[in-house]
């Protein structure tokens, strides 16, 4: 992915004959290829591993320090925003506004999502990425305006400006999470991001904690939308420190496989290029259509269906660090070398089926104890986590987190191990996050229509056994142990000269 419009005056790494390499320093590498034995240092200062006593920190143009900032940006816009989502109704005491605004979000998400494949690829990295988080800035002080006027129009606008930036900004961050790394650390880079990403919610969730620990109410005060707002600004500013992707180096002088000379005409044209020339990955669909389905159906109508205001916050912080957990276990697992990546994949597919019967079984008896025409009598009594029985629910929802974080890390692994080709994996991540945001607007759609809770969870449970079953071909016979450099070239302008590393040249 490239941008044309920043960077210019920072100097390139040149690809040179090993003979005429800057002075090489060996040293051992937690972040990069396991196979490089020595690193290169260009000498612009975007390429200076900074230090910290005897600590090397990667430089600003690697890989892992990109993929921390990008972790960052998310930290403080979409993490803040599922902070706030994950206490049903954005914090309000009733969902239906809220729920419209949210089908306005993702329906413009899953239109613009689809295709930011091809902005990504044009405008660039940063801006792309940095445009993306205004979006949520705007959504934060929406809410805090409905909480004084209940302004509903305005709402729902700012939930389709959120949508249109949204969908920037996931493709912008799949994209670099998994074209950046080597083929052998795609897992722990997924990992990394999603725990730093989601660290953001769970701190996010502990604000509106402390802030009503001691409130019996249903809905959260302004100060929680205020403290919301500031830091998704302060996201939106921070993607402007990442670097083009064409200055990215890896630790053993690789680079990332994109095009040189993107145009508006070109990338358009990929989107569909890559619908012919790889079309198994509609088989995959159905997978990223329900990977946010059952959001819906856990923040409403489990969470805040079920639970007063200081316990949906308790619930909200535990389902977040249960999704850091997820994200560790699988990250690391799924980058098992001992192990074939095929094999590895196979493995991957069906501990998914036994953790979504297993995880999904128990919400199905959890469900069976109230109804949506139970919970909207005036006297019913929601939950407090004072209250006898409350620690089964408790931990059902923290393998609610569990379970989510461990299916959006085995997608992202399954589609990154398919290529490492950044311009297709800009594609992969805009069908991805496009199809998963119109699954959300249908499912937010069916909620504010009073579909009972039980059909909710039903569909939720079918949709994700049922695209297991579509997409174990896909991830049974197209999955490969390595992904040549013959063929992650074939869907850019760029040559082999320009992506090859250091040590590739003295091989050769």
């Amino acid at each position: 992915m490239v941008s044309n419009t920043d960077d210019k005056k920072m100097e390139e790494p040149q690809s040179q004959p090993a003979a005429h390499q800057p002075e090489e320093r060996g040293r051992s590498s937690s972040y990069g290829s396991e196979d490089a034995e020595s690193l290169v240092e260009p000498r612009a200062w975007i390429y200076r591993a900074p230090r910290i006593g005897p600590l090397r920190l990667p430089w600003i143009a690697s890989p892992p320090m990109q993929l921390i900032i990008v972790a960052l940006v998310c930290f403080l816009c979409p993490g803040m925003f599922n902070a706030l989502t994950g206490l049903g109704g954005a914090g309000q005491l009733s969902p239906n506004d809220n729920n419209n605004a949210n089908v306005a979000l993702y329906s413009t998400f899953a239109v613009v999502g689809f295709f930011a494949g091809t902005f990504a690829n044009r405008l660039g990295i940063r801006l792309t990425l940095s445009f993306g988080g205004l979006g949520y800035c705007v959504y934060a002080g929406a809410l805090l305006c409905y909480n004084h006027t209940q302004n509903a129009p305005f709402l729902i606008a700012s939930g389709a400006i959120l949508g249109l930036c949204a969908g920037l900004l996931w493709c912008a961050q799949g994209a670099i999470m998994m074209s950046y790394p080597p083929e052998t650390s795609k897992g722990r880079y997924i990992s990394w991001f999603w725990m730093i990403f989601n660290l953001g919610a769970v701190i996010g969730s502990l604000i509106p904690l402390a802030q009503n620990i001691d409130s019996t109410m249903n809905k959260v005060n302004d100060g929680t939308y205020i403290g919301f707002i500031v830091l998704m600004v302060l996201g939106a500013l921070l993607a402007l420190c990442l670097v083009d992707s064409k200055l990215v180096q890896r630790d053993d002088g690789s680079h990332v496989i994109l095009m040189k000379h993107p145009t508006w005409h070109s990338e358009i044209l990929g989107l569909w290029e890559i619908l012919r020339s790889d079309p198994y990955i509609v088989m995959l669909f159905p997978m990223f259509f329900s990977s946010n389905w059952f959001y819906t159906y856990q923040f409403n109508d489990v969470n805040l269906a079920r639970f007063n205001i200081r316990t949906r916050a308790l619930n909200n912080t535990l389902y977040w660090i249960c999704q850091i957990l997820g994200a560790f276990v699988f990250g690391y697992a799924l980058d098992m070398q001992s192990v074939r990546r095929t094999t590895r994949a196979k493995i991957a597919l069906f501990i998914l089926f036994m953790i979504t019967a297993g995880v999904w079984t128990g919400g199905y008896f959890f469900q069976t104890t109230y109804t949506r025409a139970q919970v909207t009598t005036k006297d019913y009594h929601k939950f407090d986590f004072k209250d006898s029985g409350y620690l089964g629910p408790m931990f059902l929802y923290m393998a609610y987190g569990f379970f989510d974080a461990a299916w959006q890390t085995c997608v992202y692994w399954f589609m990154g191990a398919l290529t490492n080709n950044g311009r297709k994996t800009a594609h992969f991540a805009g069908f991805y996050k496009g199809i998963q945001s119109a699954g959300a607007a249908v499912i937010f759609r069916l909620d504010t229509f009073g579909t009972p809770y039980m059909d909710l969870f039903l569909s939720c449970w079918c949709l994700l056994g049922g695209s297991l079953v579509l997409a174990t071909p896909v991830i049974i016979w197209k999955v490969q142990d390595s992904v040549s450099l013959e063929q992650d070239l074939k869907f850019t302008d760029q040559t082999e000269a320009d992506v090859v590393g250091y040590d590739h040249q003295k091989a050769s």
